[in-house]
């Protein structure tokens, strides 16, 4: 018998979670029914009394998977499927439930047995060895996993081969020398993707009440901008975060947000939790250092940022008032952190210019997402025939921001904060031509899924931004 007869004669138990996928369908669950409902969160303790094995089986008897969605390890696929088309017997050895083990292995259609958790027995570490080896004997078989929990398994099985191993695994590995498939490791890239840092570009949003007071030079005021800047950005991240993991499903159906690091699996959902609690700290520690307001204006963007991911993205019109909405927040922030009073007009503008760029958001969406007629946008309430009204609403908005600014322009708070107001009148055709410009790149299918971002990164937008700060400084001066 030649060795490729040898190694098919033994079957390849296989382990799903961190091995087959990238990710854990334990905690994608979790997430799946948080999202669903919230309150389930209080009866997460209960179920634990029952032991892991009841708390899989409770959420997986609640919530759905699409095993086409989700981030398989694709070398290792093509590998079993080499094997198994060459005769090998492969088995899936899990601890995730049997509901979940079941819709992989019909998706894939390479499994011969599935041994999974069922009911009370948790299909891991010494309760998975001991079925395997009741099934098949004691080294009768190979086995191929990846964390600390599949050591037992690997002592018992007659060949291991470690996939994108976990410490203890490659441990293990080393020891004894066993085959070896790992995974690819995160990049400083991969880290920047997690926070989303081209996004801290939007909380520069803190700086303008500091600014419009003509407090350019105080240092005790830019100390306060950026401290509430650190604290923002950390917070912000530490939601995004979030936000990913409730929307795991929704970004791997995405054309280029299933490339974010948790969707990709890329990252781990454990390591991400606690991202989100180190960045918290921070975010919570740099507000400390400033006036009492400021946290609660903190406290407050985090309650609707979570509320928005959880909710409030699904709703029609309502997402785009709450991003309007935390975009003026950042202004806020910004008055809180250094005690400048904030304008009716501040605010009005705001709100205003803001809604015009969210709602730019969701047109592009309703652009570049493909769906029948009659039919949402996955996780949204929008229709493709909803375009128009998006849009029209759109270009209100930006033109009434623009209206504002005028009416500002000619208020007697003007006359009074501005020893040239005349020299900032530019400022309104200027608002006009970057919502307007953002809007026919849209409609041109031109436009970066996030408006603000392309704003900032936009060459010609920073030099009309440069020529309206220009004026507004003269203005003042």
């Amino acid at each position: 018998m030649d060795a490729r007869s040898d190694r098919n004669a033994i079957p390849l138990a296989v382990d799903l979670d961190g091995t087959l996928i990238a990710t854990d369908l334990l905690w994608e669950g979790l997430f799946i029914l948080l999202k669903k409902n919230p309150l389930y969160l209080f009866l997460l303790a209960l179920w634990l009394t029952g032991g892991p094995a009841r708390l899989k089986q409770e959420i997986a008897g609640r919530v759905d998977m699409d095993p086409a969605s989700l981030p398989y390890r694709q070398d290792f696929v093509d590998r079993l499927r080499t094997e198994h088309r060459e005769g090998r017997k492969i088995v899936l050895a899990t601890g995730t439930p049997r509901k979940f083990a079941e819709a992989i292995a019909a998706h894939l259609g390479i499994f011969d047995r599935v041994l999974a958790t069922d009911g009370p027995h948790n299909m891991t570490s010494a309760k998975k060895c001991a079925a395997l080896v009741a099934a098949y004997g004691d080294a009768g078989f190979d086995y191929a996993g990846n964390s600390r929990h599949d050591l037992k398994v690997f002592d018992a099985a007659r060949n291991a081969l470690v996939v994108a191993p976990d410490r203890s695994a490659r441990r293990w590995q080393a020891a004894h020398q066993a085959e070896a498939m790992p995974a690819p490791k995160p990049t400083l890239r991969t880290y920047v993707k997690m926070l989303r840092m081209h996004q801290w570009l939007k909380n520069v949003l803190i700086a303008v009440p500091m600014v419009l007071s003509h407090e350019y030079f105080n240092p005790n005021m830019i100390w306060q901008c950026l401290l509430a800047f650190v604290s923002f950005s950390a917070v912000a991240s530490a939601i995004y975060i979030l936000n990913d993991f409730f929307d795991l499903a929704l970004d791997r159906k995405h054309p280029t947000k299933r490339n974010r690091p948790f969707a990709s699996g890329a990252l781990s959902i454990p390591f991400g939790l606690g991202a989100i609690v180190a960045l918290l700290a921070i975010g919570i520690a740099a507000s400390l250092f400033l006036p009492i307001e400021f946290l609660g204006v903190l406290l407050g963007y985090m309650a609707v940022t979570t509320a928005y991911s959880l909710s409030f993205k699904r709703m029609l019109l309502v997402d785009v008032l709450t991003l309007a909405g935390l975009y003026t927040i950042r202004v806020l922030a910004g008055a809180a952190a250094t005690g400048v009073d904030v304008s009716f007009w501040l605010l009005a503008f705001s709100i205003f210019f803001f809604l015009s760029l969210a709602l730019v958001k969701r047109f592009v969406e309703l652009r570049t997402t493909a769906i029948p007629p009659g039919e949402r946008i996955a996780g949204r309430g929008y229709r493709t025939e909803d375009q128009e009204i998006v849009a029209q609403a759109g270009m209100a908005s930006a033109f009434s921001s623009a209206l504002v600014l005028a009416l500002y322009m000619d208020s007697p708070a003007v006359r009074e904060l501005y020893p040239h107001p005349w020299l900032i009148w530019p400022l309104a055709p200027i608002v006009l031509y970057l919502t307007m410009r953002v809007w026919i790149l849209a409609r041109r299918d031109e436009m970066h899924d996030d408006p603000v971002v392309f704003i900032i990164r936009d060459w010609r937008s920073q030099i009309v931004v440069a020529i309206g700060a220009v004026f507004l400084v003269a203005g003042g001066w």
